[in-house]
């Protein structure tokens, strides 16, 4: 069986050659090391990797920045961010940027060799504290889309029309001048349409309204 070609990406040296020789005498081909987005770019459209080991916190791009410019560049490739970072924030961005696996770094290094491995045979890997935050997230997501699907519209006359205005990128203030009223009525009418739906931001409430053809883009 050939052997997983792996693209290790970090800014420190000790660990990323030390990881590299972990990596290696498991089995894996080690085909290149980069020390920044740059290089991990340039290594990843010459040696088309299977699996990039890609740190988020690096000089110039940040990793999460870079995983969209790997599969750019070699769109077989499959990103396993490697991390210290906990925030969510973080774990979503790289989901949305095409990585496959999460990790943190004081995952095992047992759990990284059975991670990569998962993810060339097409499936994801998250480290378990990670996983619980992903968990959370999706369930309050569900949530918010229960309470939304179970209600009808109900947004007054005037909610739908700072909707639309809202929709036209007019700041709160802005859209006070034009309907005669205070900038603070204008955020708890925000608040209260945000309240009905159950969503959480302006672009949610107004992606809603054109679901529910209550204005039109």
């Amino acid at each position: 069986m050939t052997a997983v070609r792996v693209l290790v990406v970090d800014d420190v040296d000790l660990f990323r050659t030390g990881l590299s020789a972990a990596l290696r005498a498991a089995g894996f081909d080690i085909c290149g090391q980069a020390a920044d987005a740059e290089g991990a770019v340039t290594a990843a459209e010459e040696l088309l990797p299977d699996v990039v080991v890609l740190d988020i916190l690096m000089p110039g791009l940040s990793g999460l920045e870079v995983v969209e410019k790997i599969l750019a560049v070699s769109p077989g490739s499959r990103v396993i961010l490697l991390t210290a970072s906990e925030s969510v924030e973080d774990l979503l961005e790289g989901i949305r940027a095409g990585a496959r696996g999460y990790l943190v770094k004081d995952t095992a290094f047992e759990g990284l060799a059975a991670a990569i491995k998962d993810v060339v045979r097409g499936g994801a890997a998250v480290s378990a504290r990670m996983g619980g935050k992903l968990f959370d997230i999706l369930r309050q997501h569900l949530r918010h889309q229960d309470i939304a699907g179970s209600r009808e519209p109900c947004l007054t006359g005037r909610e739908v029309e700072i909707l639309r205005h809202v929709a036209a990128g007019e700041t709160s203030r802005e859209i006070g001048r034009v309907l005669y009223i205070s900038e603070n009525t204008v955020k708890n009418h925000i608040r209260n349409i945000l309240d009905k739906l159950g969503l959480h931001s302006r672009s949610e409430a107004v992606l809603y309204a054109v679901r529910e053809s209550l204005i039109e883009l």
